[in-house]
């Protein structure tokens, strides 16, 4: 059994750390402890010596020494900024940040002599370190639990509890999973407690890769996750459902992208400009939305930027194609096949915006396109060859099948093509560290994918 504790300091991780290691029979592991024994020297000496980057050094050395280990181990918030860590604590392991307000950590940590790590006063700079540190502390947790008004016994608790539901809950989420036909999943839940659920939730989401591809992944890192389908019409019983199991991600896709956004208590700022949310991360109870799919459109199309681009489509993936294109200083066009539709996008973001009737392809550099024509069964294409020039990178969001009847036309006009492949992975490899903080690279991606 390998049980991680995360957080800032005065959290609690190493009274309840050794509490847990009491109770359990484990061995005990303070990765600052084993730190100073490393270094010969307290940790305010390594700072004041050689500074935060050799301390970080030693801390990395140390974590990878953990990575096989069997007992409750107790780590700094800052060691699971560095994906390459959260890797090694989350190997066969369960993590659980602590975590608690600012005021109750500034009252814990006063008259300690560890050095800042910024020029900030003290109450500052933890304010400031927590909302800095705070994707990266929800995505390496499995589970969330608040310290501020328990004892470390009460936390202690709840950590070998592992946040468990209640009755009346159960029955409820039984009855969700068999409308959903996944009553397999409550079944694994049951005989795992400690089983992490990430799911695909749209509607349909039959035809998703997410659930090949993240299995893997999670077999890959040694996770006891399993990625499923929340194929439902409705996204508040998605949401609902979500909150019943031990969830830790959605991946949100069509209809749900902005519909979603009114179950959530946090929207990050990317997601709220673009106006939809395709990842959701859950952590202690509440429900935090992203959207990683303008980074996936933007990585593909780096090398244009400044061009004139044309967005095909008004929907969520549109508006994130838009945000991304915007970004990288291009000349941005919105045309769907409704043009208020268009209008409507287009103003939000300061656009120009038509019908799909007046694409002209001479006129763009890029072409994204962002509507589900094309999508298997689906034979049909907006555009012909006849609509492109050569030259011209036509980009379609769509990735089932791999080469999609406009990405067919386009090869036959001489265009530069980028399949949706290409935005599913490095939406994907965004989409994973958030839910797990482990960075993985696009080439890993599509090895996983093949």
């Amino acid at each position: 059994m390998k049980i991680v504790l995360v957080g800032f300091r005065g959290t609690g991780k190493t009274s309840v750390g050794r509490l847990l290691a009491e109770r359990l029979a484990l061995p005990f592991f303070d990765t600052d402890t084993l730190i100073e024994r490393r270094a010969g020297v307290s940790i305010p000496d390594i700072f004041g010596r050689h500074g935060e980057a050799h301390f970080r050094a030693l801390e990395r050395e140390v974590v990878a020494s953990l990575r096989d280990a069997e007992g409750v181990i107790s780590t700094g918030g800052g060691a699971v900024l560095d994906p390459a860590n959260v890797a090694d604590l989350r190997r066969d392991g369960r993590v659980f940040l602590l975590s608690a307000p600012p005021d109750v950590i500034q009252e814990r940590i006063a008259g300690s002599d560890r050095p800042g790590l910024t020029n900030l006063p003290p109450a500052e700079e933890v304010q400031a370190l927590l909302a800095a540190r705070k994707e990266a502390y929800i995505g390496a947790a499995d589970v969330c639990i608040d310290t501020g008004r328990r004892t470390p016994g009460e936390v202690a608790d709840m950590v070998l509890r592992e946040a468990g539901i209640s009755g009346d809950e159960k029955s409820e989420r039984n009855t969700l999973l068999e409308r959903f036909a996944l009553a397999d999943i409550g079944d694994m839940v049951d005989r795992d407690p400690g089983l992490m659920v990430c799911a695909i939730a749209g509607n349909p989401c039959a035809h998703s890769k997410s659930p090949l591809l993240y299995n893997r992944l999670f077999a890959r890192f040694g996770m006891r996750y399993h990625y499923t389908r929340f194929e439902w019409p409705d996204a508040g019983a998605i949401v609902r459902l979500a909150s019943l199991l031990p969830t830790k991600g959605l991946s949100v896709t069509i209809p749900f992208k902005a519909d979603v956004m009114r179950h959530l208590d946090l929207v990050d700022s990317h997601a709220a400009a673009i106006g939809a949310v395709n990842t959701v991360i859950r952590c202690g109870g509440r429900m935090y939305g992203y959207n990683t799919d303008w980074l996936g459109v933007r990585a593909p199309l780096a090398h244009r930027r400044g061009g004139r681009a044309v967005v095909l489509g008004a929907g969520g993936a549109a508006a994130a194609a838009v945000y991304a294109l915007l970004s990288l200083d291009m000349d941005v066009t919105v045309l769907a096949r409704t043009p208020d539709a268009a209008r409507r996008l287009a103003e939000r973001f300061t656009c120009r915006w038509g019908g799909l009737d007046e694409f002209r392809g001479s006129d763009a550099d890029v072409v994204v396109h962002a509507t589900p024509v094309g999508m298997e069964p689906d034979t049909r294409s907006l555009l012909s060859a006849s609509d492109f020039r050569a030259g011209t990178t036509v980009f379609d969001l769509v990735y089932t099948p791999p080469e999609t009847p406009l990405i067919r036309a386009a090869k036959e006009a001489g265009c530069e093509t980028i399949p949706g492949t290409e935005m599913f992975v490095h939406q994907a490899v965004a989409q994973f560290r958030l839910m797990t903080g482990i960075a993985v690279t696009p080439e890993l991606v599509r090895e996983m994918l093949r």
